[in-house]
């Protein structure tokens, strides 16, 4: 029986706006959808509904507007520990980005704030511990916070069998706290353990389908998320993140127009909104960019670079607003490269320039991109350059103020290394450098809007007039990204090569397919002559 200490269950959809207005003001939309959150609190009953809409947007990532709901709970209830619990949760954007030295101090004042509130049962106590966990040490690391705030919500969720939100927050907790190097999966496979179970028992919480896309967020998994993502924009349709958020597992499985319609509700929804949620759309922006261009619609995928391109900056006078000005600006930056690698403009990619004043790990994916374009038109001197500019901005990064991404930047290293070592006549050095970060993307996989290592892998080996070995490879890269354009063309071009002309036809095929009448691309009139002669 799930726990109640008020005899409430809300569904952040239907009530009064009349009675809403009176209590929230600017908060409500009667409209709103945010999914079915019970969250039963010893504060005032009048706060009660409030409450449950901040955890139900916290579920959804929607922190800003989260932060705000909580801090109106505090105002009408000073004694209620369970808001400043709620503010501090905002301020921990799990699987997003780390707080900074302002977040954690604020964040460490508000469980003060709650502390000295005094919970007044033990469940509560129970989670505003262990929010404290993360916070209480300022000398702490942010992997040590993320483990502490782990094993404490272990215990909320072990004391509290029957409270759902635990379990949901605790699913979470284990995620955000997955070692970098576990090739078991082993911290994704127990949230969705306990996951499966909630979702059988509360299908309209947004939290756990929400969870379970990201736990289900890599090729090994993927298949085990796809109800989950059919399912989530159903539930919390108010939220643009929720609408998006499903186009992550219809990346994964190569299901591209579910993935293009995911993205454009998402954009549809944030252009509806104020302020920073707006910025949200550069996210789905991203996929959707990605995904037009694995079906042949180049235009429409140009269309989303020069939007970004012309896009104002944000401004940064929040925590949320620093993490999109962060984003715009990878944006920028990303967006192109994207476009000319996957387009095969070579020339084009090697013109490309990093963004004014922007930071190192944003201009390497500029260097990277004139390291992978270098490598196709064999350029010695320029596939060089970009390797030392590289390794120059990967050397900046360790030494700046977020050191910890220089670690998601050695990748790149090796794959532009692996560029270089091409070009130099090191054919064996270049397939030692890329293999291994092909066979780990084959387990965690890659970024979902990223070119897959192994993809790159059998593009050398083509190159190489290694026709065999590269179809060996194009075929396991589609087992991990399926229905990649570049991939179906490579392998149907391998394919001929390898003088194996029913899988060139198979592969033509599905590029078919996926295309349907797009001609944008001239592979497609290739893939569609050798289809037609045979």
């Amino acid at each position: 029986m799930k726990l109640r200490l008020l005899a409430l269950t809300l569904a952040i959809t239907f009530f009064s706006a009349t009675a809403w207005c009176d209590e929230h003001h600017e908060h409500f939309n009667p409209n709103e959808k945010l999914g079915t959150v019970s969250f039963p609190i010893s504060c005032s009953p009048s706060v009660q509904k409030s409450f449950e809409r901040g955890v139900a947007l916290l579920h959804s990532f929607w922190y800003d507007e989260a932060q705000s709901q909580f801090k109106e709970v505090s105002e009408k209830d000073p004694h209620c520990a369970m808001a400043y619990w709620g503010e501090a949760m905002s301020l921990y954007h799990q699987l997003w980005s780390r707080p900074t030295d302002g977040d954690l101090a604020q964040g460490a004042g508000l469980m003060k704030k709650a502390k000295a509130a005094k919970p007044k049962t033990q469940r509560e106590r129970d989670y505003v511990e262990a929010m404290a966990a993360f916070y209480r040490d300022p000398k702490l690391d942010y992997e040590k916070r993320a483990d502490a705030y782990a094993a404490a919500m272990q215990k909320v969720y072990e004391r509290n069998p029957g409270d759902h939100e635990a379990a949901a927050f605790y699913a979470l907790s284990l995620l955000a706290s997955e070692p970098d190097e576990d090739l078991t999966l082993a911290n994704p496979k127990k949230a969705i353990a306990i996951l499966n179970k909630l979702y059988a028992e509360e299908p309209d919480h947004p939290g756990v389908a929400h969870y379970l896309i990201h736990a289900c967020d890599n090729p090994q998994l993927a298949e085990q998320g796809l109800v989950a993502a059919r399912r989530y924009a159903s539930i919390a349709p108010s939220s643009a993140h929720a609408l998006h958020m499903p186009s992550h597992i219809f990346a994964r499985l190569g299901l591209w127009q579910e993935d293009i319609q995911s993205n454009l509700a998402s954009i549809a929804a944030s252009q509806k909104s104020a302020g920073e949620a707006k910025m949200h759309a550069v996210h789905a922006m991203d996929f959707l960019e990605y995904a037009y261009l694995q079906v042949g619609e180049n235009s429409k995928a140009k269309a989303l670079v020069d939007e970004v391109a012309a896009m104002q900056k944000p401004s940064d006078d929040s925590s949320m607003g620093r993490e999109m000005q962060r984003y715009y600006v990878y944006a920028r930056a990303h967006f192109a490269a994207l476009y000319f690698l996957e387009t095969r403009q070579w020339t084009e990619a090697m013109a490309l320039q990093p963004p004014a004043d922007a930071p190192a790990t944003v201009r390497a994916i500029t260097y990277w991109t004139h390291a992978v374009a270098g490598g196709h038109l064999r350029d010695l001197a320029a596939t060089k350059q970009a390797v030392e500019q590289y390794n120059a901005m990967l050397e900046e990064t360790a030494k700046g103020d977020r050191p910890y991404a220089a670690n998601g930047m050695k990748t790149g290293a090796d794959e532009a290394r692996a560029w270089l070592a091409f070009v130099q006549g090191k054919n064996e050095e270049a397939i030692a450098l890329l293999r291994p970060v092909a066979d780990r993307q084959d387990v965690v996989g890659k970024g979902e809007v990223d070119l897959p290592a192994r993809e790159l892998l059998a593009d050398m080996l083509l190159e190489m007039n290694r026709p065999q070995e590269a179809l060996m490879e194009y075929e396991r890269s589609l087992k991990t990204d399926p229905n990649r354009f570049n991939g179906l063309y490579g392998a149907a071009r391998a394919a001929e090569l390898a003088h194996e002309p029913e899988k060139a036809r198979t592969f033509y095929a599905q590029l078919i397919k996926n295309c349907g009448d797009s001609t944008e691309r001239p592979e497609l009139a290739k893939a569609r002559t050798e289809l037609a002669e045979k």
